[in-house]
């Protein structure tokens, strides 16, 4: 027996290393086809080939987002003044003012980008094959997080589908119970019809008869009903089978729909006809849950 899978899920690992922190998010939506989209920090570009081969490997339906957050750790390095870059800028200040530059201006001058270097590493510094390695293992490890977090939400699906499973049953077999009171439904309409029609007896006896079972054929929803039945089993096994069933239990459901619309089209009766929609309504819901199955 297989596991039935969601597409919806959301999933975060975390980790500490001596240059810092990292956090791996993985968050997963409905999709007609698997599309993951990477987010990464520079210098980790190069994994994102591996992260999108671990979701395939996962996953078949559904569109993913993975990101890869990195906080770097304090750098103890002492900071850098870039001395020819100041003393430019200084030289341009003194020209436009006329006069020397006091210990303010100075200081405005040094918070000009480039003119000190706070000794700070970007995440390129860090990358190497140990860190890839490392971010790598963490990106695995949120994948699969969320491929649990998928299979959760899929044991609720199939309770969910499992249960309109059972309604469809229930109301096919009503639907059967009224269905075999149409061929005397047919019978007594025509006969009120000749009744009204032909007061003085001109219709031929056979040709009423044959009049009877040829509109008793046109109404037979037996072989509708016996589609039903095979499309609830069909539904049950695919269950059972588990992931990826998404695609094959909205096709199914659309058939049953088709069946349903003729079980309607053919009824006589009231009751037949609130069978058959009843089926509809189910069969509804039905189709809109298995758009959340993978």
């Amino acid at each position: 027996m297989g596991t039935l899978s969601g597409m919806t899920g959301f999933a975060r690992v975390t980790g500490e290393a001596s240059w810092g922190g990292w956090a791996w998010e993985a968050k997963s939506v409905n999709g007609r086809s698997l599309d993951v989209r990477v987010n990464l920090p520079p210098g980790a570009e190069q994994l994102e080939r591996e992260v999108k081969a671990m979701a395939a490997a996962r996953f078949n339906r559904g569109s993913l987002q993975v990101s890869l957050r990195i906080e770097l750790a304090a750098s103890g390095a002492a900071a850098v003044i870039n001395e020819a870059l100041l003393s430019e800028l200084a030289q341009a200040a003194r020209k436009v003012s006329g006069r020397e530059l006091s210990a303010e201006a100075i200081a405005t001058l040094m918070s000009v980008k480039g003119v000190v270097d706070a000794g700070s590493s970007s995440t390129r510094d860090i990358m190497d094959e140990a860190v890839l390695a490392l971010l790598s293992t963490g990106a695995a490890q949120a994948l699969d997080e969320l491929a649990e977090g998928r299979k959760s939400e899929g044991a609720s699906l199939e309770g969910l589908l499992g249960d309109l499973l059972n309604q469809m049953e229930h109301l096919k077999a009503e639907a059967e119970t009224h269905a075999a009171s149409q061929p005397e439904l047919i019978r007594a309409k025509l006969t009120k019809q000749l009744e009204d029609l032909d007061r003085e007896g001109r219709v031929d006896a056979e040709r009423y008869a044959a009049e009877v079972a040829l509109s008793a054929a046109k109404a037979d929803v037996r072989e509708e009903l016996d589609r039903l039945s095979a499309h609830i089993k069909t539904g049950r096994e695919l269950l059972s089978a588990g992931s990826p069933a998404g695609r094959k239990i909205d096709f199914l459901a659309q058939e049953l729909n088709r069946e349903a619309n003729t079980l309607c089209s053919k009824s006589i009766s009231l009751d037949l006809t609130n069978a058959g929609l009843g089926l509809k309504g189910v069969i509804d819901q039905f189709k809109e849950q298995s758009a959340n199955v993978e």
